[in-house]
């Protein structure tokens, strides 16, 4: 498991990876060609990867990472994560507010 701020990216098997994937559909490239798993709604920092890959979506919350080649993760208050080629589950942190569950904002 790798940790950067409030993204969680958990590496999968390849069997565990459903058949029903598609596109992230709001999630492309940016400008700078990074991949953005998550942007900073205060800072506009991002959390994002410099490489060839596809960001997925299985079912409304679950996103799905492939990097078929590996990958460095950055953010500009983060130290840079090295990911090894392979499948891999984005997950938001959440936290509990009076009322309610939201994604915690960077």
């Amino acid at each position: 498991m790798f940790r950067q701020g409030d993204v969680l990216i958990v590496p999968m098997s390849d069997e565990a990876v459903p058949g029903h994937l598609r596109e992230a559909p709001g999630e492309p490239r940016d400008a700078h060609g990074r991949m953005v798993l998550a942007l900073g709604e205060v800072s506009g920092h991002a959390h994002a990867l410099t490489a060839p890959g596809r960001l997925l979506r299985s079912g409304p919350s679950i996103r799905l990472l492939h990097l078929p080649e590996g990958g460095r993760l950055v953010h500009e208050e983060h130290a840079p994560i090295v990911l090894p080629k392979g499948w891999y589950r984005v997950v938001r942190q959440r936290e509990y507010t009076p009322g309610a569950v939201r994604i915690v904002a960077d």
